[in-house]
């Protein structure tokens, strides 16, 4: 395994009225993540997203016209530890909890995990 982690990356599409909802949910599993070994889990809400010719963001997560691209990505300092914290999110009743109220469609959400390459 690389000195340079795992990252796993999400794209969502979330209704703009739901932006404080959205904020909200993120900033109660964030510390759940940090517990399961998270280093760094990081929420990025569309401001530049443009629509592209072939393919975009937008339509990777079928957002409609009300719909905002949310980018975000989680850190570990490996595979391994994201491995682990898969399972334990999995089976904690707390992610249970917040995952019944989820303030977008998340049948929509695309998602990976990707070993870095390159961190300069």
């Amino acid at each position: 395994m690389s000195a340079m982690g795992y990252v796993d990356g999400f794209v969502v599409a979330v209704p703009a009225a739901n932006k404080d909802s959205y904020l909200k949910l993120a900033a109660k599993v964030a510390p759940l993540f940090r517990e399961f070994g998270a280093t760094r889990v990081v929420e990025c809400w569309g401001d530049d997203v443009p629509d592209g010719k072939v393919t975009d963001f937008r339509g990777a997560v079928k957002a409609t016209e009300d719909e905002i691209v949310v980018f975000s990505w989680i850190e570990y300092p490996s595979k391994e530890v994201r491995d682990a914290a898969v399972q334990k999110m999995m089976s904690d009743p707390r992610m249970k909890e917040m995952g019944e109220s989820m303030p977008f469609d998340g049948k929509r959400m695309i998602f990976g995990g990707f070993a870095p390459i390159l961190d300069a």
